[in-house]
């Protein structure tokens, strides 16, 4: 019980260096508003970070669709073949995450790990822009 409260506490305190450094990875102000409303109240902070995670998505598609438009149609295809691997490791490096012996923090994590990802890659392409 208390190995899980001092694991709860450490969780927060990563969840609260994100937002801190939310301007840098590109994570909205919203997230950080949710994230300090939970209270670190688990199924609040998973409702934070799945409303966050769809942010993030339409940003990278946005990101995606405009780098798209400006390359070449061999340019296209490789793009195409990257972010089709990329959707694949995120996928499978995040599903890692739901231990099933983790309890509800290997959700959180779990979580986290599409955010991060999907955020950074997100990044990512938004640097491709012309």
């Amino acid at each position: 019980m208390i190995a899980q409260k001092i694991f709860m506490a450490g969780l927060v305190l990563c969840c609260l260096a994100r937002i801190a450094s939310a301007d840098d990875s590109g994570l909205t102000k919203e997230f950080a508003a949710c994230m300090d409303a939970s209270g670190g109240v688990t199924v609040e902070m998973i409702e934070c970070i799945g409303a966050e995670t769809k942010r993030q998505d339409e940003r990278l598609n946005k990101a995606y669709k405009e780098v798209m438009a400006q390359l070449s149609e061999t340019r296209q295809k490789q793009l195409q073949d990257a972010q089709r691997a990329w959707i694949k490791f995120r996928d499978a490096h995040c599903h890692f995450h739901a231990d099933p012996d983790g309890g509800t923090m290997a959700t959180v994590r779990t979580n986290d790990c599409f955010l991060s990802a999907t955020a950074s890659r997100a990044q990512e392409l938004e640097g491709f822009k012309e």
